[in-house]
């Protein structure tokens, strides 16, 4: 019995992930148009850059932000967010779940209303940081499958082969 009282406590689970209930990401998409693609591909055949081509069509601003390129989709990229001269309202992630943490210091520091992480993009303790400086967070979502759920057009853009990923190589 003694044995059982000094074992170690099972670890704490994880809180759940943050995503926003259905209304609060429409919420997002129908008020916010400004946003900073962080990782944005000049590849065509990567997901930042179905994703970019999508909501520019749907009458976003998007604004890259990766340091490896000049310019994507005919738009100045810049090698960072604090590098970006005008608003920045969303700040959508396409990088490691291990990248974000700094992302989201940036993202406070200019102002940003809401960080959005991708598909496959976790990080809860960034997260929480994020929501305790009053930003609002969507994790484990992509903005195009989102906006095309609301608004339609699931099948846009090569979406309807029935693969849904964010790993690379599809």
């Amino acid at each position: 019995m003694q044995e059982e009282i000094n074992k170690e406590k099972p670890a704490q689970p994880k809180a759940e992930l943050i995503v926003p209930n259905a209304t609060d990401r429409l919420r997002i998409l129908t008020r916010y148009k400004n946003i900073a693609m962080v990782g944005l591909s000049p590849n065509p055949y990567r997901p930042s850059h179905f994703a970019a081509i999508y909501m520019l069509a749907e009458g976003y601003n998007i604004i890259p932000v990766n340091p490896m390129a000049a310019e994507i989709l005919g738009r100045k990229s810049y090698a960072s967010l604090k590098d970006i001269p005008g608003p920045v309202e969303v700040v959508d992630l396409f990088r490691k779940s291990a990248d974000v943490p700094p992302l989201v210091d940036e993202a406070i520091e200019i102002g940003a209303k809401v960080i959005w992480m991708q598909l496959g993009v976790i990080n809860e303790e960034a997260a929480a940081k994020a929501q305790a400086a009053g930003l609002e967070v969507v994790m484990d979502r992509c903005v195009k499958i989102e906006h095309a759920r609301f608004f339609g057009g699931l099948n846009t853009i090569g979406l309807n082969t029935g693969v849904i990923s964010s790993r690379r190589g599809y």
